[in-house]
């Protein structure tokens, strides 16, 4: 098991998944191609996150009416949903933890759905804060 570590926060990622940064987020994929988590943090200088300002967060970013389930991944608690959207199946989450926020989406082909679930809600369980959060 490899871990990615950022400056903010790491997850353990399996052999067969592999992990690249981008300008503004993480992408984690499997090799398989079946589909892609992109992993998106926002800190704030000053203050912290809490479990309404989450669920505000998300429900102002949403272009469409989600049903939002509470969720907790590894050191990070805040809100799951997913959707079909013209053919792709998307799972999002924003889960924060003291300063951090983190938007989380993985997506897939709708032929796929439902293929990586678990295997994407076990790295996502290992998401840990770096520091002294």
């Amino acid at each position: 098991m490899n871990v990615l570590e950022t400056e903010w926060w790491s997850m353990a990622i399996p052999p067969e998944w592999w992990a690249d940064s981008e300008e503004d987020s993480i992408l984690v994929g499997d090799r398989d191609d079946v589909g892609c988590i992109e992993i998106s943090t926002l800190h704030k200088e000053a203050g912290e996150f809490d479990a309404q300002t989450v669920t505000d967060i998300a429900l102002s970013e949403s272009e469409q009416p989600l049903d939002w389930q509470q969720v907790t991944l590894g050191d990070f608690a805040g809100v799951s949903s997913r959707y079909i959207e013209e053919g792709t199946a998307v799972r999002e989450w924003y889960v924060c933890n003291g300063a951090l926020l983190l938007f989380i989406t993985y997506s897939c082909d709708e032929d796929n759905r439902g293929m990586d679930d678990a295997a994407v809600d076990e790295l996502l369980d290992t998401l840990m804060v770096v520091g002294g959060e």
